[in-house]
């Protein structure tokens, strides 16, 4: 895939302030109030050519996101490795946060799990390369443009990775059910949070892998969060145990 479509306002905005290879800008043709007008102004600031397009256009290269008049044709996204986000850590002269997704397969999920890193500090995101979402124009848009913010590494094999980063002097937390109450444990210091499939939950050796299992308390008749939900649940306890 040699380009990739970012819709939505508030995404594009974000692209254009971040990307230096945004390769041009869709609009709708006669849409041109409010923040297309904003789109437009940092577009030509920056040279980037904007032309107008059809509904149908954008309805087809948004594929059921919600474009809200515009686009960006950008160059695919660039991941970084386990590497740059433990230099990042350091760079900032902070205990590395980091977040590890264990086979989260819907891009939403993806999307939002991003938006919540970002908000609370992590350095970084590890994914497998098989059997997970991947970047696209739908975590894009789910993440609102955290994602320019954010650094994503694809390793081949998690459990080995998790192995590298105990190496480290990183704590790795598992989220699943029967473990400790996770608001009990502490999370201080050097920290990776582990967040399994939406079905599934993590997988049997990368929760021998973990160094602790933390469980959040279920008090309703349903008996497990959405991922998303579950991982900014622990990603700010980490946060207000570190910054508290």
């Amino acid at each position: 895939m040699d380009i990739q479509y970012i819709v939505g306002r508030n995404p594009v905005i974000e692209v254009l302030k971040n990307k230096e290879d945004v390769e041009k800008i869709l609009v709708l043709r006669g849409d041109l109030k409010g923040s297309i007008n904003k789109i437009i102004g940092i577009a030509k600031d920056k040279g980037i050519k904007i032309q107008e397009v059809n509904q149908k256009t954008l309805d087809e290269i948004s594929e059921g996101e919600s474009h809200q008049g515009v686009a960006a044709v950008i160059s695919p996204f660039k991941y970084s490795s386990v590497e740059d986000i433990l230099a990042y850590a350091k760079e900032r002269e902070e205990a590395p946060f980091i977040i590890i997704l264990d086979e989260i397969e819907d891009p939403h999920n993806l999307g939002a799990i991003t938006r919540s890193a970002e908000c609370a500090g992590a350095h970084g995101i590890i994914i497998p390369e098989r059997r997970s979402a991947s970047v696209n124009q739908t975590v894009y848009s789910s993440s609102a443009g955290a994602i320019e913010y954010m650094k994503i590494a694809k390793v081949t094999n998690i459990t080995q990775t998790i192995k590298k980063l105990k190496d480290e002097g990183i704590w790795v937390y598992g989220a699943d059910m029967d473990g400790e109450t996770y608001y009990k444990s502490n999370l201080t210091g050097s920290v990776a949070l582990v967040i399994g499939n939406e079905g599934k939950g993590i997988s049997k050796l990368v929760r021998e892998n973990c160094d602790v299992i933390l469980s959040i308390p279920m008090k309703g008749k349903i008996s497990s969060l959405n991922a998303s939900n579950a991982a900014s649940i622990l990603m700010y306890e980490v946060l207000k145990q570190n910054n508290g």
